[in-house]
């Protein structure tokens, strides 16, 4: 008898604006609500990591598998090799041990978010597997048969593509990965792809070349594109992307980007990557409308996506060390890495030392706080310093052996908010 599944999935899907576009979506329904759906997503492994673009997909796939529903998590040791057309230039083309690399560095970032056993275990599954032994001739004469020229030279990508050229390479892709979910159906039964809004096409060239291959019907749906108040890509930040790896990322790092969220979108991002109940997120927005400077929301939704995807534990010492920094915490107490990791996401400086040690005054003019040593010993002398949280208001006082964290480090603070970081070197 098959496993019971949870007939509101989509509804809570939509609720949670986690629905951009699906195929019909009453034939959608009532096929997540008949039984336990094998579905799949997939990932190209373009970079060592995958990163905060890909963590709704991983977060939706968790969510369909709680609801009794089993994943495929694709790692496209095929399609990575290709890469999927961008809008504007070619992509480059990454050496095939390097992107084997990859795809055992994503493969084990996806494990960390399904169930790899019970009723609705998740599988992996590579595309080279299936592809690696097909010749050309095959390929083309079961495969490509089904693609009309007019159809793909229509894809946004292909248009936009079409004046300053586009390879034969990244124009088959979405061959590639319409066979994926061919591929997928034959070997497990999938009869659902899930992915980005952007992915739509590939997505549902892959359905119809189910129907036209082996004459069944599947079903497709595709989340929103995730944006920030005026409309632009929820993305980078200044430093760059942010990754899920916690070596590119450190789990500080990741805490504070999500900790930054803008006020009039971090109740849609904790609907879309919270698993907080609807009716508990209302009440955290309207927590942060009543006291915005207690930023409520925000840290709910810093600490739910750091937890998911870096452990409580890392989740916790994120925490505290976001409010050690600003001197309600204990700095002493922090690990190495955590403060090490924090201080890095502020204006730091590293000095070497010899005999003697530097002054605070020279510490705050070198890290930015001050813009010349006579500014440095006013603030020193109003007592807007602290040294690790400390006060500090001698203008000659100079740092101490006792004053180094983990016998290194040092938090410089300038009133409330101004904080930078030094590390000695000897």
């Amino acid at each position: 008898m098959p496993s019971p599944v949870d007939g509101r999935l989509l509804d809570d899907l939509e609720a949670r604006g986690l629905v951009a576009v699906s195929t019909d979506r009453d034939a959608l329904q009532a096929h997540l609500s008949a039984g336990p759906t094998t579905f799949y997503c997939g990932f190209d492994p373009t970079a060592p990591s995958l990163h905060h673009g890909n963590l709704l997909q991983l977060v939706t796939m968790r969510r369909l598998q709680q609801a009794g529903h089993s994943p495929l998590a694709l790692v496209g040791g095929s399609t990575g090799l290709i890469g999927d057309p961008k809008l504007t230039g070619e992509r480059n083309l990454n050496p095939a041990d390097v992107v084997a690399g990859w795809v055992e560095r994503v493969a084990e970032q996806v494990t960390r978010f399904l169930d790899l056993e019970g009723p609705a275990a998740a599988v992996m599954v590579n595309n080279l597997d299936w592809t690696a032994d097909v010749g050309v001739l095959e390929f083309l004469r079961d495969i490509g048969k089904h693609f009309p020229v007019n159809r793909m030279l229509d894809r946004e990508t292909v248009r936009a593509r079409l004046d300053s050229g586009i390879s034969y390479t990244e124009f088959s892709y979405v061959l590639l990965q319409s066979m994926d979910f061919l591929e997928l159906h034959r070997r497990y039964g999938c009869t659902l792809q899930i992915g980005g809004s952007d992915q739509w096409g590939n997505i549902t060239a892959g359905v119809e070349l189910v129907r036209r291959a082996d004459g069944d019907r599947v079903h497709a749906l595709a989340t929103p594109l995730v944006t920030k108040a005026d409309g632009t890509k929820f993305g980078k930040t200044e430093s760059g992307t942010v990754w899920l790896d916690a070596e590119l990322t450190s789990p500080y790092a990741f805490y504070q980007f999500w900790l930054n969220a803008e006020d009039a979108r971090v109740g849609h991002y904790l609907q879309l990557f919270s698993f907080r109940p609807l009716g508990e997120i209302e009440e955290l927005e309207a927590e942060g409308r009543a006291q915005p400077a207690g930023r409520a929301p925000q840290r709910a939704l810093a600490h739910d996506v750091t937890t998911l995807v870096h452990g409580s534990a890392d989740a916790a010492a994120a925490e505290q060390a976001a409010v050690a920094l600003f001197g309600r915490g204990d700095l002493g107490s922090l690990p190495e890495p955590t403060l090490r990791a924090a201080l890095r996401e502020t204006p730091h400086v590293e000095v070497d030392v010899g005999l003697t040690m530097p002054s605070i005054a020279h510490l705050l003019l070198a890290t930015g706080l001050a813009d010349s040593r006579s500014a440095a010993r006013r603030t020193i002398t109003d007592g807007g310093a602290y040294v690790n949280n400390e006060r500090v208001t001698d203008p000659e006082a100079t740092l101490t052996e006792r004053q180094l964290l983990h016998r290194r480090w040092v938090v410089l603070r300038r009133g409330k908010r101004n904080v930078a970081g030094v590390e000695i070197r000897r």
